[in-house]
């Protein structure tokens, strides 16, 4: 027996990006929405999150537009202390529950299946019982699934482990009663640098610690992405300056990176390393200063193979024994498939509109769902960005921020919309409160823009058309974040 069911939208994913998307349209529209998803409660990859990670971003700036995630504290201890809270694993799926049962579910518009197989043209089930529905969707499906989120608890190991040998993912860590001779991380994405700051916290020595390092990262200052009032308008706008300055007067890429460096636009692990990797992750001085008292740092490509005797890699192998744990940290957060139309048909596909700003992007899909005049006008203004994973995808990811800027000022109605974003915050030098003044200043940042652009575009042309083993590597990306 199949059961029918009618609505407006059908979404498939329970995530954090179907709760932001579901979350504006409830807002801004009167649609109904049937949401369908495998897990057992909202949340998607944060239900299977290692129980020690935290967001790499203030709390402020994530989770729905409507409800807050935490109280706006700022951190007075740790590795974060100085700065605004990080909400964790368990405060993350517990606020997207109360958005569930709290928001979502009293309106009356949202049908929420958890523990459901979605299995196409309209069709799923759930994995429980067996139940049978069959969708009538009156406007458009939801694909919020289509970049999905992998974290290491989701699969095992992409490379051969021999029997016996001790390998886990970072969510076993907890868990661990008895003490090992040394610790191996597997790893240099976000994932890799939360298993060795947790690691040290609870009091490894850092000479019981290797670091395997295929691709060293470049990092953002977390400092950096703070929202006002905890940064002071003048510190903001010196910053700007400094990195437009870094930007018009560098000669090549390895010079942009360079003068990024020195004026602490970007960090790197070891002053001695340039790094060829970029996937947006932050970090504290603090916590940087921690991993730097790594010095096992191996840096022999990817882990082809982990038997009882050694570590084999692309570029040598590293012994390894009996009182050995491996931690896998190279699940790769994100699908890295091909940008598709956001708008198409009767069919969103949600990805970043905004570089490494998943939930921000899918609030902002939304209300241009709900806003705009057709799909043409919707992609213009919802242009996909890919996700950066090499060094010099900073360059597109900066070239994307201008771009934004430039078509955005130029649309009343998503100005009006960021200005009351929860997670849209206030990172940007403030405007005069005075129009002529206001006017002046928003002219010389889009000049600005425009020239960065210019000369991004001039450096990625000529970085493209090098030697393409000079300065950073663009090719593929390596696996074994």
């Amino acid at each position: 027996m199949v059961t029918d069911i009618d609505t407006d939208y059908l979404v498939i994913g329970a995530g954090a990006t179907a709760m932001a998307f579901v979350d504006t349209l409830l807002s801004e529209t009167q649609a109904t929405v049937t949401m369908v998803d495998r897990y057992h409660q909202p949340g998607g990859h944060w239900t299977l999150a290692y129980p020690y990670v935290r967001l790499h971003q203030p709390s402020a700036m994530y989770g729905v537009n409507s409800r807050p995630l935490g109280d706006g504290r700022i951190d007075r201890t740790g590795g974060n202390a100085g700065l605004y809270e990080l909400a964790g694993a368990a405060e993350i799926c517990s606020y997207f529950d109360q958005v569930m049962r709290q928001t979502f579910l009293p309106s009356g518009r949202v049908t929420y299946f958890p523990m459901a197989e979605y299995r196409g043209a309209g069709r799923f089930h759930l994995t429980t019982s067996g139940t049978q529905y069959r969708v009538t969707v009156r406007r458009r499906v939801v694909d919020t699934t289509y970049q999905g989120v992998s974290v290491p608890a989701m699969r095992p190991p992409e490379f051969p482990v021999a029997t016996g040998v001790p390998v886990v993912p970072p969510n076993d860590l907890p868990a661990l009663r008895e003490r090992y001779d040394r610790y191996v991380v597997v790893g240099a994405g976000k994932t890799g640098i939360d298993a060795c700051l947790w690691l040290l916290e609870q009091g490894v020595d850092p000479t019981d610690l290797t670091w395997i390092m295929p691709r060293a990262p470049w990092l953002i200052d977390r400092a950096s992405v703070q929202p006002i009032p905890l940064r002071r308008p003048d510190d903001i706008a010196r910053e700007y300056a400094a990195r437009h300055d870094a930007v018009m007067g560098a000669e090549s890429v390895p010079d942009l990176f360079d003068r990024l460096d020195a004026v602490g636009a970007l960090l790197r692990i070891s002053p001695h390393e340039r790094p060829t990797a970029f996937r947006c992750a932050t970090v504290s001085r603090a916590e940087l200063e921690q991993l730097r008292r790594i010095r096992d740092v191996v840096r022999l490509g990817r882990v082809k193979r982990i038997d009882d005797t050694g570590v084999e890699l692309d570029g040598g192998t590293l012994p390894t024994g009996p009182g050995v744990l491996h931690v896998d940290c190279t699940a790769d957060a994100v699908k890295q498939l091909p940008a598709v139309p956001i708008f198409r048909d009767r069919l969103i596909t949600l990805q970043p509109v905004r570089a490494c700003q998943p939930v921000f992007s899918a609030a902002l899909v939304a209300h241009v769902e709900a806003t705009g005049p057709d799909d043409a006008v919707r992609n213009e203004l919802c242009p996909v960005t890919p996700y950066p994973r090499t060094g010099v995808d900073w360059l597109r990811f900066a070239l994307s921020a201008n771009h934004e800027q430039l078509r955005w000022a130029e649309n009343p109605d998503i100005g009006a919309w960021l200005h009351a974003s929860r997670l849209h915050p206030d990172v940007a030098p403030p405007m005069p409160d005075d129009p002529a003044e206001r006017a002046i200043v928003e002219q010389q940042a889009v000049a600005m823009a425009r020239a960065q652009i210019a000369k991004l575009d001039e450096l990625l042309h000529a970085h493209d058309t090098a030697d393409p083993q000079r300065g950073l590597e663009r090719g593929a990306d390596g696996a074994n974040r």
